[in-house]
């Protein structure tokens, strides 16, 4: 089955809008990208990036100031060539096929499942505080991680009332996991 989960989309692509860099087209053998005006980069340089390897895309300034659709490329909004940051060949077919991938309803479905988990995961982390461990050594910190999946469980158990009872204040939505469960055995 293989591992599932989404990629992130660029985190500037609500700031500039337009071309991403899912839209053009890489080629590894001449270490060159095309954009979807048909304008060809120069061979791409390693650099760092995140601190991790990655290779730079520039392409040259004169012929994205000319272009038609430069605004629409939004690393070209100050008039400079677009830059774009590809990661090594591998892991960058993984991450385009997992872009397109992630946007079809198969792949969503399919998430769904992990999704509830993913919350409960969330909620234990950030209402109980689960990553920060108040004990040194294995042994401590697994008893601190029982303990606050018990408090966890016991905190929604308690939102659970007996039939015909009416609780005090009003509940608490149920959350994805509780629905898909809920369908599932349905």
């Amino acid at each position: 089955m293989g591992l599932l989960g989404p990629v992130r989309d660029d985190p500037q692509s609500a700031q500039r809008p337009g071309f991403t860099k899912e839209n053009f087209h890489i080629d590894w053998d001449t270490r060159t990208v095309t954009c979807p005006n048909g304008i060809t980069s120069p061979p791409w340089k390693p650099a760092l990036g995140d601190g991790h390897r990655r290779l730079s895309v520039l392409f040259p300034r004169r012929a994205c100031r000319e272009c038609d659709d430069r605004m629409k490329c939004g690393g070209n909004v100050d008039g400079k060539g677009r830059h774009i940051l590809l990661l090594p060949e591998a892991q960058q077919k993984i991450q385009t096929h997992v872009w397109r991938d992630q946007k079809t309803s198969n792949w969503q479905q399919r998430y769904a499942i992990r999704a509830g988990c993913e919350a409960t995961v969330s909620e234990t982390v950030h209402a109980h505080g689960l990553r920060h461990c108040l004990y040194r050594g294995l042994a401590k910190t697994h008893v601190q991680h029982v303990l606050t999946a018990a408090g966890t469980n016991i905190v929604r158990l308690s939102e659970c009332f007996p039939p015909g009872t009416t609780p005090t204040s009003p509940p608490r939505p149920r959350t994805h996991f509780q629905r898909l469960c809920q369908r599932l055995t349905a």
